[in-house]
């Protein structure tokens, strides 16, 4: 009886996950709408009285933010759990974390390179035409056309260049990132272990 029994619940396909994960998307919609109102307003309070200097201050801290996360969403991909076991045994602050990080890699490479590095790119692009109005105002149609492209050409430079920089990085040496990005994670108040 036993046996038979067993053997219908082999024969039996077992479900498949859904393909879309409905609570996840609405999630990252979510999470992406309140980032980008929080980090356009950032932006904007940031530029309000800078100068042309602050205002190029402000934009490649932008890129630079959107390369990190970049960054941590490969490392992410590229590192194994197995890394980090022998220190979470032995206690290492952080190694939970980033066992947590590797366990949910598509969630974290969603929020890294997806949310943040896509809200970066599009306040780069924002500040740069912002930087451009400063730059030419009162000039002729001519100096406007210029500076607009070599400055979207920069901003453009600036974080393909940077990002595939990155990456190569984060492949390299992505057990280091991780662990750099677990200590930090254990500082916050998240709730984070080595279960999904």
């Amino acid at each position: 009886m036993e046996s038979s029994d067993k053997q219908k619940k082999k024969s039996q396909p077992q479900p498949k996950p859904p393909l879309i994960k409905l609570k996840w998307v609405l999630t990252i919609t979510c999470t992406s709408f309140l980032l980008s109102v929080v980090m356009s307003y950032a932006s904007t309070e940031a530029l309000r009285n800078a100068n042309t200097l602050l205002s190029f201050v402000v934009l490649f801290v932008f890129i630079g933010l959107g390369i990190l996360f970049d960054m941590i969403g490969v490392a992410s991909t590229s590192a194994t759990e197995k890394e980090f076991h022998s220190m979470a045994a032995r206690k290492v602050r952080g190694a939970r974390a980033a066992v947590w990080m590797t366990r949910n890699a598509e969630k974290v490479s969603s929020i890294c390179n997806d949310v943040v590095g896509d809200i970066c790119g599009i306040i780069s692009g924002a500040t740069g035409a912002l930087i451009t109005a400063n730059i030419t105002a009162g000039k002729d149609a001519g100096t406007v056309v210029i500076v607009s492209l070599l400055i979207t050409g920069m901003v453009s430079a600036a974080t393909i260049g940077g990002k595939a920089a990155g990456k190569s990085v984060a492949i390299a040496f992505s057990s280091k990132v991780l662990a750099l990005c677990g200590r930090v994670l254990s500082v916050l108040p998240l709730k984070l272990d080595g279960r999904k």
